[in-house]
Order: structure tokens, then C-alpha cells, then sequence
């Protein structure tokens, strides 16, 4: 076994992984990164990418579809549905290479391409390798949790782990799950051709704003997609081709099946027990990433928080700080903005309406503006949408969109609400005419609307103003 010691060991090549490791190697520390699977991680091989590639080919065969109110004639698309998935890899193939062992290497990183596990509180081993290192980032990510219902092992079932590689078309495809990768590839599946049924035990995008979850689902539902909420699945038989889910409400028969019910830590080859890194499903960490070894930061996924790319990523640069030199560092959650990629897409940043006025009460001002007000949208047809944004004296603290790109317009309020600004920085803000940007300013203006237009003093002052004034 060869003895390898060095700075900093990441263990994971995802976004968390990478944009630790790269930046660290850049700024002259000695980095060893382990990744026993692919680089890249999920989002690159089997989340973000891929979905968002399926999902713009959905787009495009729905384009055929509803050309008539833009005075072009709609078409049936002949939909190849493997050639989608042939555009699904090549726009994997077109990334990788950034996120590559050759890249990395590039940047002075040791890449070993094994799993790892600790033997003690600072050294792990990984195939022939057991390295020591002054400070170890946890970087694992997570993977699709398969729950243990009575009979799914034994029938064939998909995971956003192997759903991009089945080449050939579902004719009726189940899921099991309504959040957001549930609704995102039913709503892609049934634009290229499938019959989709997805099985929520809630409330399909319970986890959203309600209000602007219904104008998601509304649509999704318009375009053929069947949602049956309030049903858990109980069991699950037959073969493939022939796959009932039977719930508490009834049974869905289809041809293929995807669960879509959440996501677990992948912590199970660490043996943490060895490290002494506190966890449950989850590795525990404080505010600054740290675990219970303080040698040892976890970031990203493993860590249970939210379970996005750019969390990850976000965290691997925060410690950067605390490892490389030694000062300070916290990981915020009130400015990280999410999206769903559905069509309207919907998307969020700090607290939902629900959420500020339980911590805020009558301080709460809700700021709206509907997408049918903005001219951008109404050439364009795509009037179904609207924005709130949570205001407490006078600075957001959240702000919820739902509409056409609506992931594009939330990184406006992300920026907001991560600087700490004040309405008025919004509202004084010249968007450009005519784009769906202004639908944010138009918002920001709502909060001045009773205080200047509707003033008994602002008024006054206007009417001694012009009458007085030379």
C-alpha cells in the first residue's frame, strides 16, 4: 500500500468536490481528490444536464404542437425518442471535459479513481492508497432513495441514475413522486409522445409556494400529464411492460416506472464511525461546515441541507476560507435561489409567503405583479405567471416567480437578498424594454404605490408645491 500525505483530501468529484479542490490547487495547497464513480458527480451525468437536455427537447416537440395561436400551423412531431437521448448525452459529453481528471490534474490536483474509507481521524484509504491529510472535505454527494415499498424489487424501475440511458420510448411511463424531478420529466416525457401518470402521495410540488405550484401544475395537467395526489403507494407488480402501482386509492398500470421520491446522503462506504464524524442520514456540520471532527468539513448534498448544485458548489467555496487560511467562514441559506425547470418554470429565493408571514406577522408586505401586465409576455403569449416578493421594512426577504423563465429572473432577488439591499435598489433599476425583466421592477414599484400615489401628504405637498413654487 503506498502512503500518500498531503493538505487537503476531498473526497467526491462533484460540484461541491471540484470547486473546492480547484480552487485550493490553484492557490498553491497540496490537494488529493478521490472519486470512485464519475467526475462530475450527479448533476453533470445523471441530474441538472441531463434533465435539462431531455427537457429542451420536450420543448421542442411541444413547439410543433402550439404554433396556431402565433398564426403557424401546428404539426404532429415525429419524436425519435432515442435520438433525444442521444442529444441528452452528447450535452454530457460536451461538459465533461471541465469537470475531467485530465483538467483537474491540469490544475495540480492528485486524482485517484477510488471509493474511500476512513481508518481513522485523518486518513482514509482508497484502493492501494492510504492517505493522510492535515484537513479532509466530505464531498460525496447523494443518490435517488429507493424506498422499501412491498414488491419494486420485482419489477424493473428507473432512478434519475439510469432514466437518460433508456433508449427506448415508454409508452405509459409512472412516477412515483411529485417533486420537482417527478414533475420536470413528466412534463418532458409527455412532450415527446409518452403517456405520463405521476403518483404523489401529498401534494405534488408541496415543498413551493402553493399559489404558484397550482399554475404548474394546471398547465402540466393541460398538457395531458395525469397527476394523482394524495395516493401512496402501497405495492407495486407485474413485469415490464406491464407495471400497476397499486396506492390507497386506487391502481396505475403503465409500461415503465420511475421513482422520483427524494434523495439519501451517500455515506455508507465512509465507515465515519472510525473518523468520529457525528451523522444520521446526513453528516452533521455547523454553520461553518465543520463535523464533529474538526479536521474534517462536509459540503454539499452529504450534508442533508438543500440539495442543489449550486449549494454545493457555494459550500466548497466557503471553505475554502477557514482551510487555506485559516479565518472564518459560515454557510447562509437565506440567499440561495432554486428553480424548476417545468414549463412555466417556478422558482424561489429566501422565504415563501407562507414562511415570512409566520416569522413576520403584520410586518409582512407582499409585493405582486402578474406576468399578463407585462408587454414582453403578451407578445410573446406567455402571460401565465406572476411574482411575489416578501418585503419586511422595506428589504425583501424572499421572492417567489412563476412564469416564463422565471429561473432567469430569480438570480435578480438572489443578488438582493444576499447584499442585504433595500427595495428601492429595484426599484430604481432601469430594465431594458420590452423584456420580462421588468416584471422585477414593476414588482419593486408596488411597494411605493400607498405611499406616493395613494398619500393624503405626498398630495398636499404636490398641491402647495405647484402652487407656491415660481
Amino acid at each position: 500500500m503506498e502512503d500518500i500525505k498531503t493538505d487537503v483530501l476531498v473526497i467526491g468529484a462533484g460540484s461541491a468536490g471540484l470547486s473546492f479542490a480547484a480552487g485550493a490547487s490553484q492557490m498553491g495547497a497540496d490537494v488529493t481528490l478521490l472519486e470512485g464513480h464519475k467526475m462530475g458527480g450527479d448533476c453533470l451525468n445523471f441530474g441538472c444536464v441531463p434533465s435539462k437536455a431531455l427537457i429542451a427537447a420536450g420543448k421542442q416537440a411541444h413547439a410543433m404542437r402550439t404554433g396556431r395561436k402565433y398564426g403557424v400551423k401546428p404539426v404532429t412531431p415525429k419524436v425519435d425518442y432515442a435520438d433525444a437521448k442521444r442529444h441528452v448525452h452528447h450535452a454530457i459529453d460536451t461538459i465533461a471535459p471541465v469537470d475531467s481528471q485530465e483538467r483537474f490534474e491540469g490544475f495540480g490536483v492528485r486524482v485517484i479513481r477510488e471509493y474511500g474509507a476512513f481508518v481513522d481521524r485523518d486518513t482514509v484509504v482508497a484502493g492501494q492508497y492510504r492517505i493522510t491529510a492535515r484537513r479532509i472535505v466530505i464531498a460525496t454527494g447523494s443518490s435517488p432513495l429507493v424506498p422499501p415499498i412491498p414488491g419494486l424489487d420485482t419489477v424493473p424501475y428507473y432512478t434519475n441514475e439510469t432514466i437518460f440511458d433508456l433508449m427506448e420510448q415508454p409508452k405509459h411511463l409512472l412516477i412515483v413522486g411529485g417533486g420537482p424531478i417527478g414533475m420536470e420529466m413528466a412534463q418532458a416525457h409527455v412532450r415527446l409522445g409518452c403517456k405520463v401518470t405521476v403518483i404523489e402521495a401529498g401534494k405534488a410540488m408541496g415543498k413551493d409556494d402553493p399559489e404558484l405550484a397550482e399554475i404548474v401544475l394546471r398547465n402540466l395537467r393541460a398538457e395531458g400529464v395525469e397527476i394523482v395526489e394524495g395516493a401512496k403507494a402501497d405495492r407495486i407488480a407485474g413485469k415490464a411492460g406491464a407495471i400497476t402501482v397499486h396506492t390507497d386509492t386506487g391502481d396505475h398500470t403503465g409500461t415503465h416506472l420511475l421513482m422520483a421520491v427524494g434523495r439519501k446522503a451517500n455515506i455508507d462506504r465512509l465507515d465515519l464511525g472510525k473518523a468520529g464524524v457525528r451523522h444520521d442520514r446526513a453528516i452533521k456540520v455547523g454553520a461553518d461546515l465543520r463535523t464533529s471532527n474538526r479536521k474534517v468539513y462536509a459540503v454539499g448534498d452529504v450534508t442533508g441541507g438543500l440539495q442543489f448544485t449550486h449549494v454545493a458548489g457555494y459550500h466548497g467555496a466557503t471553505v475554502i476560507r477557514p482551510i487555506l487560511f485559516g479565518l472564518p467562514a459560515k454557510a447562509r441559506t437565506d440567499h440561495i435561489p432554486w428553480a424548476t425547470y417545468t414549463d412555466p418554470e417556478l422558482a424561489q429565493v429566501g422565504l415563501t409567503e407562507a414562511q415570512a408571514r409566520a416569522k413576520h406577522g403584520s410586518a409582512l408586505e407582499v409585493l405582486r405583479f402578474e406576468y399578463d401586465e407585462n408587454d414582453r409576455a403578451i407578445a410573446e403569449g406567455k402571460t401565465d405567471g406572476l411574482i411575489k416578493v416578501m418585503v419586511v421594512k422595506g428589504r425583501p426577504i424572499g421572492a417567489s416567480i412563476v412564469g416564463s423563465q422565471a429561473g432567469e429572473l430569480i438570480g435578480l432577488w438572489a443578488l438582493v437578498i444576499a447584499n442585504r439591499l433595500k427595495i428601492g435598489a429595484v426599484a430604481a433599476m432601469v430594465a431594458p424594454y420590452p423584456t420580462l425583466g421588468e416584471i422585477s421592477k414593476r414588482a419593486a414599484g408596488q411597494y411605493y404605490v400607498p405611499r406616493l400615489f395613494q398619500s393624503d401628504l405626498v398630495k398636499t405637498v404636490v398641491g402647495l408645491v405647484q402652487r407656491y413654487l415660481p
